[in-house]
């Protein structure tokens, strides 16, 4: 897979992961989660060789400031063996899956994030999915409301020891 350009606005542009971003994808993981949620660069390499164009990275400039990643299944919620196992991925799945939403903390709070859920959810729509379903802390459930998403309460998954609320967008 090339890393396609998806669009392109003054000096921002947003691509499809490959194979070699996997170390600047680990190091942005490292910097935006604890150590116990975080993928590691093992993790990230896995997931993209099965399903690169569902890494979404955006560039300001030449520097990665943000991106999404996440796997495509008919399971309706995210559960902690996604994580782990790159191979459940289904390319036809109803599902789009969102694992992380990374935003390098020097450059919060500038619409990056908001910016790549957009064409997450514009892409997923654009394939014919049923929608997208995320895990977030308490604090984000607002942040993600703004997007359409709906929480569902507290999620299976235990990733990380932590908390998480499952949140779904239904097309």
């Amino acid at each position: 897979m090339t890393n396609e350009k998806l669009q392109m606005n003054d000096n921002m542009r947003i691509v499809h992961g490959t194979i070699g971003d996997g170390k600047v994808l680990a190091a942005v993981e490292a910097e935006c989660f604890p150590p116990a949620e975080a993928a590691s660069e093992e993790d990230i390499l896995a997931r993209l060789q099965v399903y690169p164009e569902h890494f979404w990275l955006l560039y300001q400039g030449d520097e990665l400031v943000s991106f999404i990643n996440g796997m495509v299944t008919d399971e309706p919620d995210l559960t902690d063996e996604m994580y782990e196992n790159a191979g459940m991925h289904r390319e036809n799945g109803r599902w789009q899956m969102i694992f992380g939403v990374n935003t390098v903390p020097s450059c919060r709070k500038r619409g990056y994030a908001g910016r790549l859920l957009e064409q997450v959810i514009a892409d997923a729509r654009a394939q014919g999915r049923a929608g997208v379903v995320l895990t977030c802390k308490e604090k984000l459930l607002h942040y993600y409301g703004k997007f359409g998403f709906v929480n569902e309460g507290i999620s299976r998954s235990v990733h990380g020891n932590a908390v998480w609320y499952q949140m779904r967008l239904t097309f």
